[in-house]
């Protein structure tokens, strides 16, 4: 039974602390920032990870605290040596395998990321049942997410889906899904994220990795962006789980319903709020809310102009809320002329022209495409064969 419980370690929510305090930007947020992070350092006795944050100027050392954690770390990992050299000389290989993995979690919860890493490797080493294998690696990956460490992530989150493939249980494959996603969000491919997400949506038990509130945001941020309009209206506007956590998060439900609505004005007012309170301010999704910010924006436009032959630019301007008949053609020219719009621009008479591409364009497009990947395999391999 005790290998059933996850531990919710290293405390995740820290690095967003320390990412708001060393972004001037978000100042407004710092006071609050400042005072979570330093109580939950002082809580796990968090030294290591205390030397780390205080080593930039997000945050002033406090010595005296320091030494209070250094002296409390000293004394804990002193005890778990002892119990660890005991089960070595007196018991079997259960016990010796509960104390490696109680002093790699100990290490793991006060960030220590090298001690913790080599502690958890020994640990996987030494633990013999598939399911403690499989949560030490999801706790390596988590390590990899604390300290933003992306190769950690993907070499453990592959040995994971090895682990679970060899027969990992029902809840490991699903919390599995959330990290895979999650990992996907931070490299922007935000399709796959929401699939995984939402096939984890009513199943949702990763709560070490991230809370239940969070989780409902990224499935619909990416699922908004992901998905397409009757996907989107059944998996997150229809979902009773994205709707019981919305008004708790209404600007969310602001974005997705005005999008499905057809309500631009509305929907643009939306998704610039949502930039300003969740995106930019997220460590995980800072680095993508220009690229989020404007393939939504490709999205609207493109959902607009499939349902007419052509619009006036005064007209679309007026769908937009007024953003101004200037700004609309400076915004379609861009995407057009970057083949991400399929419209022309009348700029005379003013008029947006939808071109729908030939199908026998695209479909030559993707046979070349198929063409060119095949003949470079084809090179690779007689390069091998002689």
């Amino acid at each position: 039974m005790a290998d059933e419980i996850v531990l919710p370690i290293p405390n995740l929510t820290l690095p967003q602390d320390f990412f708001t305090l060393s972004s001037p930007s978000l100042s407004h947020l710092h006071e609050n920032a400042r005072t979570h992070l330093v109580k939950a350092i002082q809580e796990d006795q968090m030294a290591p990870y205390y030397r780390l944050v205080t080593s930039t100027s997000a945050l002033t050392c406090d010595e005296k605290l320091l030494e209070e954690m250094e002296s409390a770390n000293s004394k804990e990992l002193a005890k778990l040596d002892e119990r660890l050299a005991e089960a070595e000389k007196t018991e079997g290989e259960s016990e010796i395998s509960d104390a490696l993995k109680a002093k790699a979690n100990y290490l793991t919860r006060i960030g220590d990321k090298e001690k913790s890493l080599e502690a958890q490797l020994l640990a996987l080493e030494k633990t013999p049942g598939l399911g403690s294998r499989i949560d030490i690696v999801l706790t390596l990956v988590r390590i990899g997410f604390f300290f933003g460490d992306t190769q950690l992530i993907t070499e453990h989150l592959a040995k994971a889906e090895k682990l679970i493939e060899e027969g990992g249980d029902w809840d490991r494959r699903n919390r599995l899904k959330v990290y895979r996603g999650l990992y996907l969000v931070s490299i922007r491919q935000f399709l796959p994220a929401s699939t995984l997400f939402i096939d984890a949506l009513s199943t949702f038990t990763a709560t070490e990795l991230l809370s239940y509130n969070d989780f409902v945001a990224l499935t619909v941020i990416s699922g908004a962006l992901g998905l397409g309009r009757v996907d989107l209206k059944k998996k997150i506007i229809g979902a009773p789980e994205v709707n019981q956590v919305l008004p708790e998060i209404p600007i969310l439900g602001d974005l997705v319903k005005n999008l499905y609505d057809c309500h631009y004005d509305k929907f643009f007012v939306a998704l610039a709020t949502l930039e300003q309170t969740l995106l930019l301010p997220s460590r995980l999704l800072s680095p993508h809310a220009r690229y989020y910010v404007r393939e939504m924006r490709i999205l609207a436009y493109s959902q607009l102009l499939e349902s007419y032959r052509s619009l006036t630019l005064e007209s679309l301007s007026g769908a937009f809320g007024g953003v101004g008949v200037e700004f609309m053609d400076s915004e379609l020219s861009r995407f057009i002329a970057s083949s991400r719009l399929h419209a022309s621009i009348d700029k005379v008479n003013g008029i947006v022209s939808t071109t729908r591409p030939s199908m026998k364009n695209a479909q030559y497009e993707q046979v070349v495409r198929k063409g060119d990947v095949l003949l470079g395999k084809v090179q690779r391999l007689s390069k091998v064969l002689y």
